[in-house]
């Protein structure tokens, strides 16, 4: 224990704090994109298209039947030699606009949307699905009833579950580390090299990720309380 040397981080915290930020785009802008694309694909698995219904089904279960480590590594180095490629975006500066970013962030959403598609079905299926009939006779196409009365009673219900999501992907998002992309798991690796520790550096980042989660975990509790309170 004598050779654990905290004081020795003290020069790196500006690198902690920027990796923590950029942690926290990457999960945002990750879960983001996967609501977006789970209720994409929830709506294919709604469809009464028989080959959309199968397009939305092998989606979830391809996604959620493989390693998400897998699927960044695809899209980062087995896609761009068959022509699929995100560009680079040098606007957005050097980490946020670099490919292995906005690459991450790509597969990332891809994989949340998969079970952010699980989540809306489980909340789709909550409501009285008498209300689409009531829709329907008031003169609303399906898709009006859907977007206007189900779907919002159907997001509420599924706020905690996202909210759960966001924690998750903020812990699952370290994984990018292993590919060089500066987020706060990266961190560590620059500071071992630098200072030759390998305690302190994880410590510290164990402690930032304990925060971050508890904070979100905290914030979502109030969340449940006030929906409980509205309901």
């Amino acid at each position: 224990m004598g050779n654990i040397n905290f004081s020795k981080l003290i020069p790196w915290i500006p690198a902690f704090i920027e990796g923590t930020f950029n942690t926290i785009i990457l999960s945002l802008l990750s879960v983001i994109l996967g609501l977006i694309l789970g209720l994409l694909a929830v709506t294919m698995k709604r469809s009464h298209r028989k080959i959309v219904r199968w397009i939305g089904n092998a989606y979830t279960q391809v996604i959620r039947g493989t390693p998400m480590i897998l699927q960044l590594i695809i899209w980062l180095y087995a896609f761009p030699p068959l022509g699929i490629q995100i560009p680079s975006i040098p606007a957005l500066g050097d980490v946020f606009g670099s490919r292995e970013f906005l690459t991450a962030i790509i597969a990332l959403g891809v994989n949340s949307g998969a079970y952010v598609c699980e989540l809306l079905r489980g909340g789709l299926d909550s409501i009285d699905k008498g209300q689409m009939e009531a829709g329907r006779s008031l003169g609303l196409k399906r898709s009006q009833v859907m977007k206007y009365i189900i779907l919002p009673q159907a997001i509420k219900v599924v706020l905690p579950g996202l909210g759960n999501e966001f924690i998750q992907m903020i812990k699952e998002s370290a994984i990018v580390s292993t590919v060089g992309i500066f987020d706060v798991m990266y961190t560590s690796n620059i500071v071992k090299a630098s200072t030759y520790s390998i305690f302190e550096p994880l410590i510290a980042i164990a402690l930032i990720y304990f925060v971050m989660t508890n904070i979100c975990t905290t914030l979502l509790g109030l969340l449940e309380r006030r929906l409980k309170t509205d309901a």
